[in-house]
């Protein structure tokens, strides 16, 4: 059978489909998160395993399709006012992430009897966090606009800057004695090459996104057609000019990200996202050797610890130290807990240029197998993990985390007719109507350029989210009428996380007498939610149905 397979690209090509499939079958079955599925018909398919992958370029074509595609995505949704609001806090997180954990690495190394070199090698393997893994799991979880996810995202992009410069200078080393044996001519023609390809991205994002994108979008598969041409061609001048695709795919997001048809543009390509990513763990688990993992099982798991547990921690106290809430810092903190794709390639670089045995890159595959596995289930369960944990984390918190507002003293006091939890299209077209009626409001939301809009509307805004028994206790909730949440379930495939359910089960523990209003798009669970306390569930679709049914009905009987 598996003779056949292998005598036809296309039964190949089928082959794999077939067993994602039935592993996502399965993972389903099992309540398992999507990604680990795709890890495991990385790993099936590849040569340790099944060996069904053999047609490697054109499975290595689209997962390099992938990475422009999944970074265009987080593009897209990048505000450069806001990452001038997070970029310092990314950039001393992500360079100071990478120094503690290369230099405690480091130590580790020796300890577990590693020479010098190797020592090295592996240090810096574990400061690379895999960009692609924690872009899917925040997307899925919803939480690619938090303040977390954003700061996240922003210390992944400084790791992969620091990518660049390693594979440089590994290169650099590789062609020692050609004429440039310090390697400094290419990395000033990398950053003069960098700096153009920033600046026609920012004049391109300035003068030409709007007016072009105002043509293209009148036919829909034209603009589909253009995002990803757009988001293949940043990718592949990135790689030219020596970064890292994942930059070049950003950037082509980035230039995309202040036109009105932004949306648009994440809604078609979500899905194409999702399939094609398939192919690039279906690529990493085609250049795993398992029989390369058995003698380094004891160093592995020293080393999966530290970045299971010592990463988040290094984040968690220099985000705190910085003015951050410790929640954030955690949440934060967890997307560091797995090395990266880019690891493996490191610690190969270090075995082609004869400075590491193959020995070495068994135990780096062996931590990345253990570490992307194990965070994929602590970043799903982050907030049950935050709450089991919060105790111990109270030391890495100033004592006033000026950095994220809470509601004051004198908010305390105030009296509001309702607090808006989610400000997404329903819930923003409640606040407008409510307040255009006088109403007395305030609007929670955890994107913090939401919370900035609304408070420079002269409504109150705070930063928070559902799952933060900390914020909730700030709220004044004994001088309010109503709560009303408009927050979507996350179906992450093992959580089944629903941020509304946990809302009504904070407020009441803290004492709130007043009414709740909660939107739900499931209208069979309606008798449910009224059971769990909700006076009010609104169902936004079934609602606007039976508004418009009625104002028909109306201008029916008018005629």
């Amino acid at each position: 059978m598996l003779e056949l397979i292998r005598e036809n690209p296309f039964y190949e090509l089928t082959a794999l489909l077939a067993l994602a499939a039935l592993i996502g079958v399965i993972g389903q079955l099992l309540r398992q998160p999507m990604i680990v599925g795709f890890i495991a018909v990385g790993v099936l398919a590849g040569p340790s395993v099944l060996d069904i992958v053999h047609s490697a370029d054109s499975i290595a074509l689209l997962a390099e399709l992938a990475i422009a595609v999944l970074l265009f995505l987080v593009g897209l949704k990048l505000d450069l006012k806001l990452i001038r609001t997070l970029g310092p806090v990314a950039l001393a997180t992500g360079l100071g992430q990478v120094a503690f954990t290369s230099a405690i690495g480091f130590g580790i190394g020796l300890a577990v009897g590693l020479d010098t070199i190797t020592s090295a090698y592996v240090a810096v393997a574990l400061t690379f966090s895999s960009t692609i893994i924690i872009v899917k799991l925040l997307s899925d979880k919803k939480e690619v606009d938090s303040l977390h996810g954003q700061i996240a995202i922003g210390f992944l992009i400084v790791q992969d800057l620091v990518v660049v410069v390693a594979m440089i200078t590994l290169s650099a080393i590789g062609v020692g004695g050609t004429g440039d044996p310090d390697g400094s001519e290419h990395l000033l023609r990398i950053a003069g090459g960098g700096l153009l390809m920033l600046a026609l991205v920012l004049v391109f994002a300035r003068f030409l996104a709007t007016p072009l994108l105002k043509r293209i979008a009148k036919n829909t598969e034209l603009l589909l057609v253009f995002s990803i041409a757009l988001a293949a061609m940043l990718a592949a001048l990135g790689h030219g000019l020596g970064f890292s695709m994942e930059l070049g795919g950003l950037l082509a997001g980035v230039a995309l990200a202040s036109t009105p048809y932004r949306e648009s543009i994440v809604s078609r390509l979500s899905s194409l996202r999702d399939f094609l990513l398939l192919f690039f763990f279906i690529s990493l688990g085609t250049q795993l050797d398992l029989s390369l993992l058995g003698e380094q099982l004891m160093p592995a798991l020293v080393f999966s610890l530290f970045v299971l547990i010592g990463n988040p921690l290094i984040v968690v106290i220099i985000m705190g130290s910085m003015g951050y809430r410790k929640r954030t810092g955690f949440l934060a903190g967890l997307t560091v807990a797995q090395i990266s794709e880019f690891s493996l390639i490191f610690v190969a670089m270090g075995v082609t240029i004869g400075h590491l045995t193959n020995e070495v890159l068994g135990l780096v595959t062996l931590v990345g197998l253990i570490t992307i596995a194990l965070s994929v289930y602590m970043i799903t369960y982050s907030h049950s993990l935050y709450l089991k944990l919060e105790k111990w984390l109270t030391p890495f918190e100033r004592q006033n985390p000026y950095r994220e507002s809470q509601p004051a003293q004198n908010t305390q006091r105030k009296s509001y007719d309702a607090i808006i939890y989610g400000l997404g299209r329903f819930g923003s077209e409640i606040a407008e109507t409510l307040s255009e009626q006088g109403y007395s409001l305030a609007v929670v939301d955890f994107n913090p350029d939401v919370v900035q809009k609304w408070n420079k509307r002269g409504i109150e805004a705070f930063y928070g989210d559902a799952c933060d028994p900390d914020f909730i206790e700030h709220l004044p909730l004994n001088h309010t009428q109503w709560i009303i949440s408009t927050l979507p379930r996350h179906e992450t495939g093992l959580t089944h996380e629903d941020p509304s359910r946990s809302l009504i089960s904070a407020i009441r523990h803290h004492g709130f007498k007043g009414k709740i209003a909660l939107a739900s798009y499931y209208p069979g669970e309606r008798q449910q939610l009224h059971d769990l306390g909700v006076d009010l569930v609104l169902m936004p679709f079934k609602d606007a149905a039976a508004q418009a049914a009625n104002i028909l009905t109306q201008k029916s009987e008018k005629d």
